[in-house]
């Protein structure tokens, strides 16, 4: 017999983006279902990178770091050109401007913040189907049932089964960014405690990663964007060779060991043409093909856009007026950012392009202490083009999480 229940939302996924939903919703009185087809704790293919953006919009859901038990803060990115050249780019002191934490561990911090919120949570119930009616929607739960509620969140990633069950998916979509991770144990180099970009030449505009985590581990990985010229044929071999060259060597430590397997992912990064609304569903994060199309970073952006969608529905006035309030903030807060960052992929698509960044960046102390508000998002990658985005503490804002909050 079919089980039949209501709610105010339905949020499809749990992850960050859905559980940022979720939270702001149920916060705000609405009666809140999530569904997810995993059971957390579970892993999820990430560079476990936390932008100040992703800090700013964690801080207001009440997480902590001391909830997260591998939180690692970051007070400095090291990046090396492909000429060789090494800067470092030392973070603000006032607050956390960058930290590093297992997926594992973050989703299942914020989907229990969901649960204290009051949201109800299915964990390891998949979407079965799902049908707009004229003032509802019904959603077919897996084991719960069908679930009557006026809107729905659809924050179920890249392979997004609800985009698929509206006929809105984009056929033979692989995103924009393709990303490949391994966890790393025994790092007794720099990199024990250093956030270090690479940029090597045949990865441009992509780049290789290694992100410290406590107790000598760290998550390393290399991304790479789709299409062009370039085309990454063995990735399992391209890792091989990256883990033995001479500078990841000395900054890992010669006996480093890696971890289980290595996974690898999609990325979308094509929020200016994503299909953001279809009736009463909203989609965020990787289903609203949301990440930073110039470097694959994604967590931020995931809890922005479901923090806006949650918002739109709680402002009601009609479907017509949720959908339309939620494309309008998305396109205010990301598509400016979006376009810069394409043209920016430009540059660093080619060595000459990157080193000359690198060697202007290390020109200056100004240019490294504001670069590092922008390189992590604490500032919009377009502010200088939309001036209704200034505001009086521009690149002088203090930090998330500062020691009588955090």
């Amino acid at each position: 017999m079919t089980v039949h229940s209501t709610a105010d939302v339905v949020v499809i996924g749990a992850g960050p983006a859905g559980s940022t939903a979720a939270i702001v919703l149920a916060r705000a009185g609405r009666s809140v279902v999530v569904i997810d087809k995993a059971t957390f704790p579970r892993d999820k293919c990430c560079g476990d990178g936390l932008t100040t953006l992703a800090l700013r919009e964690l801080e207001p859901l009440g997480l902590r770091p001391s909830m997260v038990p591998s939180w690692k803060s970051v007070d400095a990115a090291w990046l090396r050109s492909p000429s060789g050249r090494e800067v470092c780019v030392p973070l603000p002191s006032d607050g956390i401007f960058a930290a590093t934490t297992p997926r594992r561990e973050l989703d299942a911090a914020l989907v229990d913040l969901a649960i204290d919120a009051g949201a109800k949570v299915h964990q390891g119930h998949s979407l079965q189907a799902i049908r707009q009616l004229p003032s509802s929607v019904e959603v077919d739960v897996a084991g719960v049932g069908t679930v009557t509620a006026s809107y729905v969140v659809a924050a179920d990633g890249m392979w997004s089964a609800t985009r698929k069950a509206l006929g809105v998916g984009e056929p033979g979509y692989l995103g924009e960014w393709h990303a490949f991770r391994q966890y790393a144990r025994n790092v007794t180099g720099p990199a024990a405690e250093r956030l270090i970009v690479w940029f090597e030449p045949e990865l441009l505009p992509g780049y290789m990663w290694s992100f410290p985590l406590p107790n000598g581990r760290a998550n390393i990985g290399f991304g790479v964007q789709r299409g062009g010229d370039r085309r990454v044929q063995d990735m399992k071999q391209l890792w091989n060779d990256l883990l033995q060259r001479r500078h990841v060597v000395e900054a890992l430590g010669a006996g480093f060991e890696l971890e289980d397997r290595h996974t690898a992912w999609p990325i979308p990064a094509g929020i200016d043409r994503a299909t953001l609304t279809s009736g009463r569903v909203c989609f965020a994060g990787d289903a609203a093909m949301a990440a930073d199309t110039m470097t694959g970073e994604g967590i931020g952006q995931a809890l922005l856009t479901a923090r806006l969608a949650a918002e739109a529905i709680i402002v009601q006035g009609g479907p017509e007026a949720v959908a339309s309030r939620y494309r309008s903030t998305v396109r205010e807060h990301l598509v400016a950012d979006h376009k810069m960052s394409v043209l920016l992929s430009k540059v660093l698509s080619h060595q000459l392009g990157t080193s000359g960044a690198i060697r202007l960046l290390a020109s200056s102390e100004w240019s490294r202490r504001n670069f590092a508000r922008w390189m992590f998002e604490d500032e919009p990658r377009a502010i200088a083009f939309t001036p209704s985005r200034w505001h009086r503490h521009l690149f002088r804002q203090p930090g998330p999480f500062q020691p009588d909050r955090a």
